[in-house]
């Protein structure tokens, strides 16, 4: 998969000009790092970041009794978000893959979890599938967009990484569990110990600006978890979707959904590794 795209070659070329007068070491040095950081994990999130910025201002300033629901308006601010990203070359098309299999995997799961009442869409609409607006989808393909997209931009190589026939075996039953747990009981532990297992070892390297840094996969996974959950209460907060106990009034969401953010973070590498296979951290170069 390409590092960046045509238009993010300009940009990273434009920015290096500027960064690279900065100073290369001490405190003023680590700041830089710092924040460029940043601005890669915002550039990363620019799906997830615009889609839910609509969510938070559609629930200030959507009029009442207007001709156009609220959630078929975010139906098409998603597609045009999608549509805005290929065509300005922001995204690549093997990250449209991804974005693509993980919609299709969260909208199967969000119809069998409004099924059951997991969680509900309170706003009436038009395009929708069962109690699910079309919109709910594209959630998770900001959630695919971003695991993509971050994947070449940090430029990410994956010391010990698990075979990918251990890891599918795994997101399989992850995925088989959010539906299964309703019937029969829930292995989340049993998975969780079944992650560690295989990613204990597993170690992240990625570049910021000057220097190649590394952490923990698994610590990773818990970062970008926590991450979600944070962007999941501003959702419900703005009624995109509520939780039974926020029925008669907003809450914030259960520390508890980390643990399921966490594992659909596994699910989400694994389709990352499907369309990109993990790069193995043989260059020679400097880690700190």
């Amino acid at each position: 998969m390409k590092r960046v795209t045509s238009v993010e070659a300009i940009i990273d070329d434009a920015a290096h000009r500027v960064l690279e007068r900065l100073p290369q070491s001490g405190f003023c040095g680590a700041l830089v790092e710092f924040i460029v950081f940043g601005i890669k994990q915002a550039w990363a999130c620019l799906f997830g970041g615009a889609l839910l910025a609509a969510i938070m201002l559609t629930r200030f300033f959507w009029p009442d009794g207007s001709w156009l629901a609220r959630y078929d308006f975010l139906f098409f601010v998603a597609l045009t978000i999608q549509l805005c990203m290929l065509v300005f070359r922001l995204e690549t098309w093997e990250e449209a893959k991804v974005i693509f299999i993980f919609h299709v995997v969260g909208t199967i799961m969000e119809i069998f979890k409004t099924h059951v009442g997991s969680w509900i869409y309170p706003e009436a609409n038009i395009f929708r599938i069962g109690g699910v607006p079309l919109f709910s989808g594209f959630m998770y393909a900001a959630v695919g967009s971003y695991m993509a997209r971050i994947n070449r931009i940090f430029d990410i190589r994956l010391e010990r990484y698990p075979s990918f026939s251990l890891t599918f075996l795994l997101a399989i039953a992850i995925y088989a569990n959010f539906f299964a747990h309703h019937f029969i009981p829930d292995i989340r532990l049993v998975l969780f110990a079944a992650t560690i297992a295989l990613f204990w070892r597993t170690t992240m390297h990625y570049r910021v600006f000057r220097f190649r840094h590394k952490m923990p996969l698994l610590i990773a996974f818990f970062f970008v978890a926590l991450f979600i959950w944070a962007a999941e209460n501003i959702g419900t907060w703005s009624r995109a979707w509520i939780y039974p106990a926020q029925a008669h009034g907003w809450a914030p969401v259960s520390f508890a959904k980390l643990g399921s953010w966490y594992l659909l973070m596994i699910i989400s590498v694994v389709l990352v590794t499907w369309v990109s296979p993990p790069r193995d951290n043989d260059e020679n170069q400097e880690s700190s």
